[in-house]
């Protein structure tokens, strides 16, 4: 694990981890009895926010261009690993995990989720039809989850009850944070909802919330792929098909109102269509999009890469950024050894 801890922690985690053998039997039982008698402890779920800028330059008076980076104690975080483990191991075991998301999924990426969205969507064109991707995007999902209905879900879709679900229950419960920014601390304010930020386990159950989602998709027979928050929903457009296009609005309609019904919402500024089409890339067909066409884009982002078919501009965005960095080495080549050089490029 990663030395790092809270500036609560009464050990340092790199202390804690150079000094583990002397306290490992101590540390073992006070696990073991949270697991036994389902109760997380208070102090390991007190998190300290420390507010980051999102980019150096950027106003900070304006509190948006802030990122919260939350801090739990070390302690708690080797509990979490422990029962991640086991959990991931169950949910592997009986196959409950959405196929079709890569988020915070070993063995996936930005990289799988793009390269079946891709995959479909050249099959699509090759096959002369055109292709509607929509790109959504969540405000604050991690921080809007319910409590209840994660239970709820953790209980019917993935089958865990008894003892587990109890620990689970006290694992979201009581939970406090305070702001640290400089010399000042906030006083504790509770945390109702969300999945705690910066812990082991919130990830896998932010993917567990989000599982009946797959389900309203596969329904209306909507190609899709998750990251984390980010879904890339996408449906060809064949022309013997006049309800291509309606299936698809059916689809965002139920999708929205499952999401306003678990507590999410849609962040509509960044949320982005684009068309792909065998002819004449990113101009639309003779199809009514209906709502959709406000939101239409010649080029969209999509988890960091900016797409459209031919990747003209993600590529002139990796060139110009692979020769700013090769500039920065030609001026330091003088004083750096083949050694340094070598350490440099392998990195």
């Amino acid at each position: 694990m990663k030395a790092a801890g809270s500036p609560d922690d009464p050990l340092p985690p790199r202390l804690f981890k150079e000094v583990f053998e002397t306290i490992a039997p101590v540390v073992l039982t006070l696990l073991n009895n949270s697991l036994t008698s389902s109760v997380v402890p208070v102090h390991f779920k007190q998190a300290v926010v420390h507010p980051l800028l999102k980019k150096p330059g950027l106003d900070s008076s304006i509190l948006s261009n802030f990122r919260p980076i939350s801090k739990l104690p070390f302690i708690s975080k080797i509990l979490e690993t422990i029962v991640f483990i086991q959990l991931r191991f169950f949910l592997d075991e009986h196959n409950i995990l959405e196929t079709f998301q890569s988020g915070f999924k070993s063995g996936h990426s930005t990289e799988t989720a793009l390269l079946r969205v891709f995959n479909d969507i050249f099959i699509s064109t090759d096959a002369g039809h055109s292709t509607v991707l929509v790109l959504l995007d969540l405000t604050a999902a991690f921080d809007t989850v319910d409590h209840e209905i994660l239970l709820s879900r953790l209980e019917h879709w993935v089958g865990i009850r008894g003892s587990a679900l109890h620990w689970f229950r006290s694992y979201l419960a009581d939970r406090h944070f305070c702001v640290s920014l400089g010399d000042f601390v906030s006083s504790l304010a509770p945390l109702t909802s969300g999945v705690p930020q910066g812990s082991i386990l919130g990830p896998l159950l932010f993917s567990l919330y989000m599982l009946p989602l797959g389900l309203i998709l596969r329904k209306h027979g909507v190609g899709f792929h998750f990251y984390a928050d980010d879904t890339q929903i996408y449906l060809p457009l064949k022309k013997c098909d006049s309800r291509a296009a309606a299936s698809l609005l059916d689809c965002l309609e139920d999708l929205k109102l499952w999401m306003s019904l678990n507590f999410l919402k849609l962040n509509q500024e960044k949320s982005e269509v684009i068309v792909f089409s065998p002819s004449s890339p990113g101009h639309a067909p003779s199809v009514d999009l209906g709502i959709l066409n406000h939101f239409m884009k010649q080029v969209v982002t999509n988890v960091g890469v900016t797409m459209d078919l031919k990747l003209d501009q993600q590529i002139s965005k990796v060139v110009k950024s692979s020769f700013f960095q090769l500039r920065k080495l030609a001026k330091i080549k003088p004083i750096l050894t083949q050694q340094h050089f070598e350490t440099v490029m392998l990195s």
